[in-house]
């Protein structure tokens, strides 16, 4: 990771970013590719969007994040309209009476990372170049929002077909469980608002220059790709990163279920690593990898599955039988590691039998049990 940050987004920086931010979404996020599309037709259409760093908010500047939330897979064939990317921010901005400073997108991942750029262009409002996780998580209180005790609320959402909804909730988790069961309403996929900050607040609370990152990320793919270098081992030098096994998918188990993509998939080792297996489980994003009980990385860590030969991500909903991959761990932002962040996104909440243990550690072979 250069020093250089991202002033806009061009055609070019959406082409690096969404490759740089599925790595980063933990196969999760939405679909990269549909994202892409709909953000390079906006910005063919109104131009490149700024972009912002945090330091250049006013304090009272208003800050929405704007995303698309619900099952990846339902994405994919209920492509959004760009009216729905618009919605929820009018929405909002009557509910408030005031009209927003910037967009920012809830995380960095898949096509989230591209969603606000189609309604940034649109409107001609600038975007903040971070985030609220520093990844992908699939709940709504998943954020750094809730970990520092901003309200969610007002919260609005729209699908494809132009129904609107406006909701207030008493926090993050209650958001959680009422947006989920109005997706799930929509048809399993919706546009969404939520989190309004000021600049004061996002100044204090996000995960800063992750679009910026996820740019860096798809640079370094692509041009190692291009100097016939080895992708892999270039990303994984860039993010501190570890390779956690190289093999091929040979099961996979995917269901939509309460709105989100759940699921396990196995893979054997190929190569040095024959004989060998990995699980890897996820909800949306990838969470937990073990291998004989053990595990290789743990929520909130980053996962992700990258194709042997390119180096290019694969999420949860484009994961294939047969797919040759290293799964590779990064580790999180350090606001997931503190009591409340673990207790938000560890393992035990997800409902696996295992304890954090930070990927340095378990790189080392110093890892516990784990027990799915």
């Amino acid at each position: 990771m250069n020093n250089n940050v991202l002033t806009e987004l061009d055609e070019q920086a959406v082409h690096y970013i969404a490759v740089g931010a599925a790595v980063l979404g933990t196969g999760g996020g939405g679909d990269p590719h549909i994202g892409k599309l709909m953000a390079i037709e906006a910005i063919r259409k109104y131009g490149p969007v700024r972009l912002l760093q945090p330091d250049e908010l006013a304090d009272d500047d208003l800050v929405v994040p704007l995303s698309m939330i619900g099952a990846p897979t339902v994405m994919n064939e209920k492509i959004p309209s760009a009216e729905q990317m618009t919605k929820p921010l009018d929405l909002l901005e009557r509910e408030l009476g005031r009209k927003v400073t910037a967009i920012m997108p809830i995380e960095v991942g898949g096509g989230n990372s591209l969603v606000p750029v189609i309604a940034a262009a649109e409107r001609g409002i600038p975007m903040l170049d971070a985030d609220a996780m520093g990844r992908a998580f699939p709940e709504s209180q998943m954020v750094t929002f809730y970990l520092d005790g901003y309200d969610c609320s007002p919260i609005t959402m729209a699908d494809e077909r132009g129904n609107a909804v406006l909701m207030h909730a008493v926090d993050g988790i209650w958001e959680e469980r009422m947006a989920r069961a109005v997706t799930i309403q929509m048809g399993g996929s919706a546009s969404i608002c939520d989190y309004p900050v000021t600049g004061a607040q996002a100044k204090r609370s996000v995960v800063r220059n992750t679009l910026t990152q996820a740019y860096e990320i798809g640079r370094t793919l692509y041009l190692s790709k291009e100097r016939k270098q080895n992708p892999i081992e270039a990303l994984l030098k860039q993010l501190s990163g570890y390779a956690l096994f190289h093999g091929k998918a040979v099961d996979i188990r995917r269901r939509t279920e309460g709105g989100f993509t759940r699921g396990e998939a196995v893979f054997d080792g190929t190569d040095a690593q024959k004989g060998r297996t990995m699980k890897l489980y996820f909800q949306n994003e990838f969470l937990l990898a073990t291998e004989d009980g053990k595990s290789l990385a743990v929520t909130p860590d980053l996962i992700a599955l990258l194709d042997q030969d390119t180096g290019m991500p694969i999420t949860t909903e484009n994961l294939k039988y047969g797919a040759r991959v290293t799964a590779v761990g990064f580790p999180c932002d350090p606001k997931w590691r503190t009591p409340k962040g673990l207790e938000t996104v560890g393992p035990q909440y997800f409902g696996y039998d295992t304890s954090y243990v930070p990927i340095e550690v378990l790189a080392e072979g110093k890892g516990g049990a784990a027990h799915e």
